[in-house]
């Protein structure tokens, strides 16, 4: 066990990544001081979870005019959210103090075995199912990371785990130096975060150093297609949309190529894309050793993740879907793709100034009708009536009624928005909630 006795560190950051971090090195014996810029009113919440297990902080105006000098500190930790060329981790950098990330500290304090999950979509969905699929198999698991607990709360606590099952964000994989994992996944990889990386390059750059230290003993599970390089690991490939890789989906069957077996799917999950997670997930917990067969029986029993493609109900042979979480396009193309059925959508929301002509691909041989509603309805409508048959509501019940009469038997009517919900809801959580109300109220 590391012993820290005498150190002096500083975590950057108050969240929960930032307490599970400090919990975790003041358990191996260090000092530890707090620092975050926020003021201190709007994250006083989490200043005080800091104050009541007796952490030193610094935030607002004195966390920006710390003056940090050689020797202050012996380790600088910083949550997700940072990025080190920042100001504030480049006071600490700058008088010669190593910075290293809250989940690469972590991961230096425990031998606890770990799947490792990164993608721009489709990770928390992922993540939650390995953990899923674990606990019913019989192996005590839990979802953490950039989801859930933060690795260093899991290590801190110290219950012991047989496998852990880690989102990673690209901002955590930044600043590994040691990590790796038996079994890594990459999803899939599509445009984000340009607000912290100057070019599309330097986002993949960072996600592509889950890589970075595997051996020839791990596994890399990559999205068929994908380019990035998995190093030396045995490389297993999965696709829901061709033939061409190890684990393969189509018409509601998954066939697993190593094994030569062939299963049908039985979850609540819906979509292509998830049952590339499905696959996904299945692959890791191979690796881990669960058999086919009992993860088959503890799939069935998994629940899929409120507003992300879940299944609210079937009536008179149609699915109600409910994915309100889509609140950017490509969440909405996504959706729109993975879908086997063919689709009545209810879209629009409020207007954030986006261009929604590329969908128009999308939607051919696809969505059926659409049902437009919040702001950006009738630019929507306009925008799609001469493809697919289109209607404003004004409200979610109005459209869910119109989209069903819209429907045929066969069809899937899918809550879709692909933008946000602030000029009608409080969050995508309480429009996915009123879609769900008013498929409960039909008969």
């Amino acid at each position: 066990m590391s012993d820290f006795t005498g150190k002096h560190f500083a975590i950057l950051g108050a969240g929960r990544s930032g307490l599970g971090a400090a919990r975790l090195a003041r358990l191996h014996g260090a000092e530890v001081t707090v620092v975050d810029e926020g003021e201190p009113a709007k994250i006083k919440a989490a200043l005080e979870k800091q104050h009541a297990e007796g952490f030193r902080t610094l935030s607002g105006q004195a966390a920006r005019d710390l003056v940090v000098k050689p020797g202050d500190f012996d380790l600088v930790i910083t949550s997700p959210g940072f990025d080190a060329g920042w100001p504030l981790p480049k006071k600490f950098t700058d008088a010669g103090i190593p910075l290293t990330g809250e989940m690469e500290f972590a991961f230096n304090l425990t031998d606890l075995p770990l799947v490792g999950i990164t993608g721009t979509n489709g990770k928390s969905t992922c993540t939650e199912l390995i953990a899923h699929l674990f606990n019913a198999c019989g192996k005590k698991s839990v979802p953490c990371g950039n989801h859930g607990m933060s690795l260093s709360e899991v290590v801190a606590s110290g219950v012991s785990y047989d496998v852990l099952s880690l989102e990673i964000s690209s901002f955590q994989l930044e600043t590994i130096q040691n990590y790796r994992a038996k079994a890594s996944l990459w999803l899939n990889f599509a445009a984000d975060h340009l607000d912290r990386y100057p070019d599309m390059a330097s986002y993949y750059a960072a996600k592509a150093r889950i890589f970075e230290n595997v051996t020839a003993s791990d596994v890399a599970i990559v999205r068929a297609g994908e380019t990035v390089d998995t190093g030396a690991a045995q490389r297993l490939t999965f696709s829901a949309y061709g033939a061409e890789a190890d684990w393969t989906y189509e018409a509601g069957r998954i066939h697993a190529g190593p094994e030569n077996i062939t299963f049908e799917v039985n979850s609540t999950l819906r979509g292509r894309h998830n049952m590339e997670n499905v696959m996904a997930a299945m692959m890791a917990c191979r690796v881990h050793g669960l058999s086919l067969d009992e993860m088959q029986g503890a799939l069935a029993g998994y629940e899929a993740p409120a507003h992300r493609c879940e299944l609210v109900r079937e009536l008179h042979g149609r699915e109600y879907i409910n994915d309100s979480k889509a609140t950017n396009l490509h969440a909405l193309e996504a959706c729109i793709g993975a879908m086997e059925s063919p689709i009545v959508l209810i879209v629009g929301g409020k207007d954030k100034q986006l261009d929604y002509t590329p969908l128009r691909d999308s939607l051919k041989g696809q969505v059926r009708a659409m049902v437009c509603i919040g702001e950006i309805a009738r630019s929507l409508k306009a925008t799609f009536e001469d493809l697919v048959p289109c209607q404003t509501a004004a409200d979610m019940a109005e459209a869910v009624q119109l989209a069903t009469d819209l429907s045929r038997a066969g069809d899937s009517i899918i809550l879709s928005p692909g933008t946000s919900s602030f000029d009608m809801y409080t969050g995508y959580a309480q429009r996915g909630e009123a879609f769900r109300t008013a498929v409960q109220s039909l008969s």
